[in-house]
């Protein structure tokens, strides 16, 4: 079968709205087709402290050398921060540990992640409840860390199979919703978001030595009036207005999700029956808190309590006689009880059934039975025996916590929720409203996409011009079932526009989107040749600023034939701000490109905003100047980002937006060349073109054949060769600005070349 060797990222055209998962990819370091290795060294004396019983509650770091060793990569990072982490494992014989790699280096990250958790799973005789918890979030559509089991060794010492569990900082959060500037909570028991007053400082109350609401992020502010109010609107609005002041705050649909995912997994040590072990984000591209789930190794059957939560009724699962208001009023709203089940009924028929958790499971018993064999540690808190080990996949062992394995508790699980399952027709589910952002007579764009449990009917755009008149409704189409789109005639410049969706199935049952009010936009100002060309709202390698900090930034360009002064002109973030960052007094020369800093610090000099962008998606637009009514000139409201994917238009100035290699400063281009190959899939990235500080090269292929790759000067010097790894980082900072080639080679034979620009 013939594939095609693909040199860059192949960028597709969409209307004006990225797309992005909330769910990144493994990637190399939670990778779990193999079992990665990772070594500590740690200073003897050190090691001794951080074990010693009297520091078991200690947060201090002590200096290690981290190696990860995953038979493909293999890193070695010689200042990272050790320390135990979690609760009751701190006290057990195998300890859990975090790695932290800006301890000692401000921003540090590795992979993206600057800690991470390796968690020893004492409580679990199989290791793995976590890990396969973890996995079916992600299936479930439940935003949760990343994980993959571990081999650990401290100082050559094997420690035991661990998993290693993404850390829920504002790096996590950036990655799922695109920002991180938002409070993060983590919520530990009691938190059971019971109303206790409008005081926000009330909720900062204290157990036992911490908060139950933990703020993670902006604790110099440490302002909880936005979880105050998101606990004010929980507890207190009747149940008539609950649905719309609700979903003004907080993501409920994803939440009913979570709630299924909990129950079906026997989570009771997280907030609907433990009031414990979750985090609170609030999210600003949204401007609504996000519920992420928390420590999960209390699952499938491990009981403390006498009950069997294989059978716990799935309506009736909190702390009885206990405040639950997330999960009782919710369950209480007639449509959130009926889309709960939906998707409960839709994960028991689909994820979590036994033909396709056994075989999955089968594949990690006999993947990490050598792993667990060797595991020292893993029997020094109940004794667990290998023999155990074996058990615990398919029958319960004789310990006061185990009644079931992890096979017998997902056949009865299932088994009791399909008897238990109350469904009901649901109205039609509208996941998200895209639109292009139009400019003056340009047609404008409108895609939904809407699931429902039956079949979809109708759905109708309703929209209104300048607020004025009834709203006129005309029909969306669909191809697929799912996907509708509609287009509404060009409007003029400045005309402001407000739209929703309407949907109803063939039942007769109604949704709209948004829930209450409506979306709006305005009509571009296009008779200035000046445009958001481009732009990065998520950069963590691409390019640094002045500084060396790889911050947001976007792109400008005059497409016209005349220079256009800027000193009068705005960027903002913000529709409703037009004139929240003013341009330096500077003017911009046809054809020329400038690149700004969107990373709200002006203090580094002209060409930094006073805001940045929110990879979740928001607004960029580029105002005229107050003269002129702080007209529009041109702007782009974007989806969710994916990070170090630039997003830009093509033809540059006035094409549509997508995905590209990113060019700040320079013109946006597709850099493509292909070639026919008969062995098998073959692609080789080199980004970004032009290329800057640093130069990432990335193969990917499932061809067992040995590759060379090459990166010349003009002049056939070979500044980097290798036939080793997948992905590399070449530091440009000793080469000159100029021409430079990237080559791939096969037994010798040239299989293509392509030039890369190292710009300054």
């Amino acid at each position: 079968m013939k594939q095609q060797i693909t040199l860059l990222m192949i960028a597709f055209s969409i209307l004006s709205l990225g797309a992005q998962t909330s769910f990144p990819s493994m990637g190399e370091l939670f990778r779990d087709d193999v079992v990665p290795r990772i070594d500590i060294f740690v200073d003897a004396n050190d090691l001794a402290l951080i074990l010693h019983p009297d520091n078991a509650r200690s947060n201090e770091h002590y200096p290690a050398t981290f190696i990860f060793n995953n038979g493909i990569v293999l890193d070695t990072i010689t200042q990272v921060g050790f320390r135990l982490r979690g609760n009751t494992s701190r006290h057990s014989g195998k300890k859990s540990f975090k790695i932290s790699f800006n301890t000692y280096e401000a921003g540090g990250k590795y992979y993206g992640v600057e800690k991470l958790n390796l968690n020893g799973e004492h409580n679990d005789p199989s290791i793995l409840r976590s890990k396969i918890a973890w996995d079916l979030a992600r299936e479930m559509g439940v935003v949760a860390p990343r994980c993959n089991p571990v081999a650990l060794y401290i100082n050559e010492e094997y420690r035991g199979l661990y998993l290693n569990v993404e850390h829920i900082d504002e790096e996590f959060a950036e990655s799922r919703y695109g920002n991180k500037n938002g409070n993060l909570y983590k919520c530990l028991y009691p938190a059971d978001l019971d109303y206790k007053g409008s005081n926000p400082d009330v909720y900062k109350e204290e157990y036992w030595g911490n908060r139950a609401y933990q703020l993670k992020t902006n604790e110099a502010a440490d302002n909880y009036s936005d979880l105050a109010n998101f606990i004010d609107v929980l507890n207190n609005m009747p149940d008539s207005a609950l649905p719309c002041a609700l979903e003004q705050v907080f993501n409920v649909q994803d939440y009913l999700k979570a709630i299924a995912f909990d129950v079906l997994i026997g989570n009771w040590d997280g907030p609907i029956y433990n009031k414990n072990n979750f985090y609170l984000y609030h999210n600003q591209a949204a401007d609504k808190f996000e519920y992420i789930p928390y420590d999960v190794d209390n699952t499938f059957g491990i009981d403390w309590f006498r009950i069997d939560w294989a059978a716990r009724d799935i309506y009736n699962w909190s702390q009885i006689g206990e405040a639950r208001p997330l999960y009782s009023r919710l369950l209480d709203i007639p449509e959130y009880h009926a889309l709960y089940s939906y998707y409960m009924n839709q994960f028991v028929q689909e994820i979590f059934t036994e033909a396709k958790l056994f075989p999955y499971l089968d594949h990690f018993k006999n993947t990490l039975r050598e792993y667990a064999e060797d595991d020292t540690y893993r029997n020094l808190d109940y004794g667990f025996t290998m023999e155990d080990w074996e058990q615990s996949f398919s029958q319960s062992l004789n310990y006061n916590h185990t009644p079931y394995g992890l096979k017998d508790y997902i056949s009865k699980r299932r088994s009791e929720t399909l008897n238990q399952l109350e469904v009901t027709n649901i109205a039609p589910i509208i996941n998200q409203l895209n639109t292009n952002m139009p400019t003056a007579n340009e047609a404008i764009h409108f895609q939904a996409i809407i699931a429902d449990d039956s079949s979809v009917e109708s759905v109708q755009l309703c929209y209104q011009i300048n607020g004025q008149g009834a709203p006129n409704c005309i029909a969306m189409t669909t191809q697929d079932a799912q996907d509708f789109t509609a287009t509404i005639e060009g409007l003029d410049s400045g005309t402001a526009l407000t739209y929703r969706i309407v949907a109803t199935d063939d039942s007769g049952a109604e949704s709209s989107f948004p829930r209450c009010g409506s979306y709006s936009l305005v009509v571009l100002n296009a008779d200035l040749s000046l445009a958001v060309n481009e732009f990065m709202a998520s950069n963590d390698f691409t390019i640094a600023d002045n500084e060396g900090e790889y911050d947001d930034w976007l792109e400008i360009y005059n497409y016209g034939t005349e220079a256009i002064y800027l000193g009068d002109k705005y960027l903002s973030d913000d529709e409703d701000e037009p004139n929240k960052w003013a341009f330096p007094d500077i003017s911009i020369q046809p054809d020329e490109y400038l690149l700004f800093w969107a990373d709200n610090d002006e203090e580094q000099g002209d060409n930094h905003t006073n805001f940045k962008l929110s990879a979740g998606g928001e607004f960029i637009g580029i105002f005229d100047s107050e003269a002129e009514g702080f007209a529009l000139i041109d702007g782009i409201q974007f989806g969710e980002q994916t990070t170090d994917v630039a997003f830009g238009r093509l033809p540059n100035g006035t094409g549509i937006f997508q995905p590209l290699p990113a060019t700040p400063a320079a013109p946006n281009m597709l850099n493509t060349a292909t070639l026919e190959y008969e062995e098998g899939l073959l692609q080789l990235q080199a980004f970004p073109n032009p290329f800057h500080e640093v130069l990432h090269i990335q193969l990917e292929t499932d061809l067992n054949l040995p590759f060379q790759i090459q990166v010349q000067d003009a002049f056939g010097r070979t500044l980097f060769e290798t036939t080793q790894g997948k992905t590399w980082q070449i530091d440009t900072h000793q080469l000159a600005s100029g021409l430079y080639f990237i080559s791939l080679h096969q037994n010798g034979k040239l299989l293509l070349t392509e030039k890369l620009i190292l710009q300054r």
